[in-house]
């Protein structure tokens, strides 16, 4: 069952298009990462989807109804964004009781558990705290919120890399016992690949990549050795990205599976991240309507 959709979303500013004919569905009880770089267009989807911004034409639905004014879809959907902002007087503990009031399914004790590990001092006003602290009440918000519907919009950027991984660890070990639907937006891609399991990049507006994260592992293989057993096992897919060094060729290839038989040839795993990237640095010097990869 989907969740979430978007339905040729266009959004302009001015001259500028953020979003250009985006369409994609997500599905319910899934951790999905929304991905690409800055400027591509990912906060402006997801303010359309949470009701913070409008489309310039195109749909988009939440739990299969519009989001705007719609005090049952926001209920029961949470947005975390880097650099939360809260009122002059508030100190943690009025932000987490603030939002104890605003999710159905706030779990107070998760709260207090989440406070602790991050080491937040909870008397302490909002603005007076560092940059990863701040980051770090923006992520007991959203786990504790067990929202059906959370966004991280890269909110966990000020943390270090061990406050990181524990925001990773308590996401997962929760996640599998009380199923919601969590997209994470990231640049982090290496670190949130085991949690993944759908990824949708956008890149110019567009979205280039609407798959399942095991699919998206087996897509692409990087091909070494001579140039001409490369070139010649390279023809028929969708070139990446390719590196050669003298009489040696290097390639990334979408499409391709290792041939065991081409004994002359070495064959590598492409990670979640160069597929990413790769697809991405393709997109950049194509026409803007070509479609890379589906």
């Amino acid at each position: 069952m989907s969740v979430l959709a978007m339905y040729g979303v266009t959004k302009r500013y001015g001259d500028v298009t953020a979003l250009d004919d985006v369409s994609f569905t997500l599905e319910e009880n899934r951790i999905h990462g929304l991905l690409g770089r800055n400027g591509a267009g990912k906060t402006t989807a997801m303010q359309i989807l949470t009701a913070q911004n409008f489309a310039t034409s195109g749909r988009a639905e939440i739990f299969g109804e519009q989001p705007y004014e719609n005090a049952r879809v926001l209920a029961r959907t949470c947005f975390i964004r880097e650099s939360l902002k809260y009122p002059d007087a508030y100190k943690v503990r009025h932000a987490l009781a603030a939002a104890a009031t605003v999710y159905p399914h706030w779990d107070p004790a998760f709260a207090e558990q989440l406070v602790e590990e991050f080491g937040l001092p909870a008397g302490r006003p909002c603005n007076k705290l560092s940059r990863g602290q701040q980051s770090a009440v923006g992520v007991v918000i959203g786990l504790a919120s067990r929202a059906p519907l959370t966004f991280f919009d890269e909110p966990y950027l000020g943390l270090d890399a061990v406050a990181r991984q524990l925001f990773y660890d308590r996401l997962l070990a929760d996640y599998a016992v009380h199923p919601r639907t969590v997209i994470l937006s990231t640049h982090l891609i290496d670190e949130v690949s085991d949690l993944i399991e759908h990824v949708v990049l956008i890149d110019q507006g567009r979205v280039l990549i609407d798959a399942g994260a095991d699919d998206l592992r087996g897509r692409a293989v990087t091909v070494t050795g001579p140039v001409e057993p490369v070139e010649r096992f390279a023809r028929g897919h969708v070139e990446l990205h390719r590196e050669q060094l003298g009489g040696f060729l290097r390639v990334t290839l979408s499409g391709a599976e290792p041939e065991p038989r081409e004994t002359s040839l070495q064959f590598e795993p492409v990670s979640l991240q160069q597929l990413v990237v790769r697809t991405t640095q393709l997109n950049s010097g194509a026409r803007p309507d070509r479609e890379v990869l589906s």
